[in-house]
């Protein structure tokens, strides 16, 4: 079924492609937090269609689950409750603008580069070919992955786990603003640290001393 000269598949590309173009470009240039953090949301289903497309099923799940029901969530979250002070946040940025068109630029022709008609073109990328109906995705990206890149995957995951400890380093420092409490020495507070007390002698009201002073007055 074509439509215009396309199928279907093909108009449900460049509709899904165009609608992540415009969500990237809105993460990036908008000006409020809350409405960047929802186009990356747009932007990761989208993404998750195009892989969808390419049949990469278990992919495009796990985009969605992790990133956009985990990650973006907890973001969107924080951005929401942080007083952000976006003005303090803008100073300095026409400052870098000299530096950071050169390389933007350079990033850019890289990746055209790249990811260009040489070689990704119509005729270097063969369409996959059709598979069974007890074909896993999820099983066959598993066997390449602990296979053919078990050395890429453990770097990764190395690098994870020092992203995670400099996280917790930098969480756990010591600040002048931060109150903060130890575990330790609070198992180790007695009875005689926190409650002290006073023995005194009772102090008792004359009542009818003060009856016979307010009738004098």
């Amino acid at each position: 079924m074509t439509f215009f000269g396309l199928h279907f598949q093909d108009i449900v590309f460049y509709t899904l492609a165009i609608i992540l173009l415009i969500a990237a470009l809105r993460v990036i240039t908008t000006r409020n937090p809350v409405y960047a953090a929802l186009y990356l949301v747009l932007a990761f289903f989208t993404a998750a269609g195009i892989w969808l497309l390419l049949q990469a099923e278990f992919l495009a799940i796990a985009l969605v689950l992790v990133y956009v029901g985990a990650v973006m969530v907890l973001f969107l979250f924080v951005v929401m409750m942080l007083d952000i002070n976006l003005d303090k946040l803008r100073e300095g940025f026409w400052n870098a603008l000299p530096v950071a068109l050169p390389v933007g630029g350079l990033m850019a022709v890289e990746m055209v580069m790249i990811v260009g008609v040489r070689n990704f073109g119509v005729d270097k990328v063969v369409a996959p070919a059709a598979k069974p109906a007890d074909y896993s995705n999820t099983a066959e990206l598993g066997r390449v992955l602990y296979t053919d890149y078990l050395l890429a995957f453990e770097l990764a995951s190395v690098v994870l786990l020092v992203a995670i400890v400099a996280a917790i380093a930098l969480t756990l420092r010591e600040r002048r603003e931060s109150k903060s409490m130890d575990p330790a020495k609070q198992v180790l507070v007695k009875k005689a640290d926190r409650l002290r007390i006073v023995k005194m002698d009772a102090v008792v009201e004359n009542t009818d001393a003060s009856a016979n002073a307010e009738e004098v007055k």
